[in-house]
């Protein structure tokens, strides 16, 4: 009787310790509009994090891109969502913490790592509070087909007049389209035209405050010297650029029709699967050899807290993983084109991508200058800046006409540029 009742009590103390065990374990999700990546998340990411934190589990739900904001926004009014947000750039973010949905994150130790300009697009406007821990950006800049240069004796610009006599070497040859760039769905013409070859004019984030603060107009010239440029791109893009769509640049490019494709680092491992040449990429190129570079190193993606969450002392320690040089290394190597903002030097793997970080260690970061507080109102700055440089480049409107246009358009509503 005796032995059948300590057996008894040791089973249950086993028992007992077995149940206090398994309830120390807590199961973190993360809610992303990043689809494409699962794989990378299960096998890679959330692996190293478990390995190095027994008792947190993490489970990656992703939403459909186009449907993440609304499915979101939904969980979170209903008090459903998971306990980490991924968290798109500026605006969309911000209201949620103004809503007092995201958790400010800016006692975290890991926000140490991450530069102001890293942290611009997940703070309330005046810096204040970061609500979520940057994790990658996209770079901006020029690839190009690096078995035409060599068959046609062109080395990499670094200067604008190197950049368009490559250009003009490549037309009369006649082999390639000199650079793949349509404007018929406008972003583009924007996104890896104005905002990329911009910086250099505007310097950056000198530039890109000064008009956030009034101190600069989108009629001064270093505004209006971007779209200049991108008038001259018109002779270079090949026949009928006007309806040729985004894909029809992408196909162009990697199938060799095309020696320069303006780009962003997003393009990288898709060109790498289907481009059967050596590619290379270069700078956008400065006015003058000696001239100080910039270049537009685009906030992305970050991830955020639910401030509704009832493990946030768990969800505080992925966040502080996020934030260290193991993630970065990890998560830039597993998605070569979406780069780290973590201040560590993370060395890529992929020599494409390298060339692109590269330019982090000569050249100014900026992100693109229509993004934070200047597309809040009507006329929307973003969207009418797709419009003008699709026009300045297929000579529907003069470069001073378009900037004359933006700059009427965001005083019309934008109090600091009345």
């Amino acid at each position: 009787m005796k032995k059948s009742a300590l057996m008894l009590a040791l089973l249950g103390s086993t028992v007992m310790g077995a149940g206090l065990a398994h309830a120390e374990d807590v199961t973190l999700t993360i809610e992303s509009w990043r689809n494409d990546d699962l794989s990378i998340w299960q096998e890679k990411i959330i692996p190293a994090f478990e390995a190095a934190n027994p008792g947190i589990k993490v489970q990656f739900t992703p939403s459909a891109p186009a449907e993440y904001n609304a499915v979101l926004n939904s969980k979170l009014d209903a008090g459903s969502a998971g306990d980490l947000i991924t968290c798109r750039p500026f605006d969309a973010s911000l209201a949620l913490y103004d809503k007092g949905q995201l958790a400010d994150l800016s006692g975290l130790g890991a926000m140490a790592n991450f530069s102001d300009v890293a942290k611009s697009a997940w703070q309330t406007d005046d810096g204040s509070a970061t609500f979520c821990v940057p994790m990658a950006s996209v770079i901006h800049g020029f690839i190009y087909n690096k078995d035409a240069f060599e068959e046609l004796g062109i080395e990499a610009p670094a200067t604008e007049a190197e950049f368009f006599a490559a250009l003009d070497k490549i037309k009369e040859d006649g082999t390639y389209i000199p650079m793949a760039m349509g404007t018929n769905d406008q972003w583009e013409a924007a996104t890896m035209g104005y905002n990329n070859v911009g910086p250099n004019y505007w310097k950056g984030e000198e530039g890109r405050l000064a008009l956030i603060k009034g101190e600069q107009k989108l009629t001064d010239d270093q505004w209006i010297a971007p779209f200049r440029q991108l008038a001259k791109w018109k002779d270079y893009l090949g026949d009928g650029f006007e309806a040729q769509t985004y894909p029809d640049s992408q196909n162009l490019f990697t199938l060799g029709r095309a020696a320069v494709y303006p780009a962003g680092s997003w393009e990288i491992s898709g060109f790498n699967t289907q481009a059967d040449f050596a590619m290379g990429a270069f700078a956008p190129p400065v006015a003058n050899g000696g001239d100080e570079c910039y270049i537009s190193d685009h906030t992305d993606i970050a991830i955020g807290m639910n401030a509704a969450s009832e493990n946030a002392e768990a969800a505080k320690t992925f966040l502080e993983w996020v934030g260290s040089a193991e993630f970065a290394t990890l998560y830039a190597n597993s998605l070569p084109g979406f780069f780290s903002l973590n201040s560590a030097q993370i060395e890529m793997e992929d020599p494409l991508a390298q060339e692109f970080v590269s330019w982090r260690q000569k050249c100014n970061s900026t992100i693109r200058s229509t993004y934070q507080i200047l597309s809040r109102g009507t006329p929307n700055l973003e969207n009418e800046t797709w419009n003008a440089s699709a026009n300045v480049i297929k000579g529907t409107e003069t470069p001073e006409a378009a900037a004359e246009r933006l700059q009427s358009g965001l005083a019309s509503w934008y109090d600091p540029q009345k």
